[in-house]
């Protein structure tokens, strides 16, 4: 929900996107707390009350939290894959009416932040990893614009895009060294056993299975389980390939702990190159960096500060506020973003 009000109105309150003047120019950041100064700024510059859309921040406070949804959609995970397992079938009815609209109400949380925050794997990965993928992709086809259709098939695709895991033993799956050759060999037999299941589930759309046997290709044809090239690939597979990879690299996991973010937005540019659909990357990178603006952060140096402007040219060193003073993350080339604080 938006807001539209007038100049005078705006004080101490926060725009929902960048306010930029007729040249391009930034002159009030996103998420930013609009002071006396920017007011001035925005009537020099003949800036009109329905060119500025509030931050409705109490559509943030009032909505459901988004750790409890993903807690319960976790625990629907859980029992699904046992289901799945005794019965060989499944219960799509409960997946239709209980778990998608959960995996739909966290991707449409105002903040995107603690959205983030919340898909984190932190225990139970496999299961909050098959929710953190599934709201993940949701967002980026948003933000891709898909229509409704393609948008119903890639959440329910990517909230399932696991489900080969079933027929993996939790010894490997939660192994917390090194996989052995033969089980990374029985690891990547998820993406088939995923494939298999879901074909013969007549109800769902074909695309569905796809996703599941798609999602580890890569643009350079070495992915598995076939080694396809990126033209090769459903969109769809390539959009929960990037969540996949994303929310991999930002959880904890049997064998590591999450990277810290500025490790993982360059990792997922390196991957951009050769490996993953270089425009689903871009749409997910900017829009995330773009939302950045107004968050609280943990520094790599132990500080704290603020988000308060993304340079446009180096979207990855904004300029940070700590304390009184300001950081700017582009001249200090050693010290980064370590984590977003909710």
């Amino acid at each position: 929900m938006t807001i539209q009000v007038n100049l005078d109105e705006l004080l101490g309150k926060k725009s929902k996107h960048d306010v930029l003047n007729s040249v391009g120019l930034l002159l009030v950041p996103a998420r930013v707390t609009i002071d006396e100064g920017y007011i001035r700024l925005l009537e020099q510059h003949h800036i009109h009350p329905y060119e500025i859309m509030l931050l409705d921040e109490e559509a943030i406070r009032s909505a459901p939290n988004p750790r409890e949804l993903v807690k319960e959609a976790s625990r629907f995970s859980k029992d699904l894959f046992d289901e799945v397992r005794t019965t060989k079938k499944l219960p799509l009815d409960d997946i239709n009416n209980e778990l998608l609209p959960l995996v739909d109400q966290v991707s449409s949380h105002p903040d995107v932040f603690q959205l983030f925050e919340s898909v984190k794997a932190k225990d139970e990965y496999t299961h909050q990893h098959n929710i953190g993928v599934g709201v993940l992709s949701t967002l980026i086809g948003r933000w891709m614009g898909l229509n409704e259709e393609d948008l119903s098939i890639l959440t329910m695709a990517a909230t399932l895009h696991d489900i080969g895991k079933v027929h993996i033993t939790d010894d490997i799956l939660l192994k917390p060294g090194k996989l052995t050759a033969e089980e990374f060999e029985e690891i990547k037999r998820h993406t088939t056993y995923g494939y298999d299941i879901l074909k013969n589930t007549p109800e769902l759309h074909p695309r569905v299975a796809l996703v599941a046997l798609q999602h580890h290709e890569r643009a350079d044809a070495r992915g598995y389980p076939h080694g396809l090239r990126e033209d090769q690939v459903d969109p769809l597979s390539r959009i929960v390939a990037v969540a996949d990879v994303f929310h991999a690299m930002s959880s904890k996991r049997p064998y590591h702990e999450p990277l810290p973010f500025h490790e993982v937005v360059n990792e997922m540019r390196k991957g951009s190159f050769g490996e993953l659909d270089p425009e689903v990357v871009s749409v997910f990178l900017t829009m995330m960096i773009r939302h950045l603006v107004g968050s609280r952060v943990k520094l790599t140096d132990g500080r704290w500060g603020e988000v308060v402007y993304i340079n446009p040219h180096d979207d990855t060193n904004p300029l940070i506020r700590v304390e009184e003073t300001f950081l700017d993350l582009s001249q200090e080339r050693h010290i980064h973003i370590q984590e977003i604080v909710i």
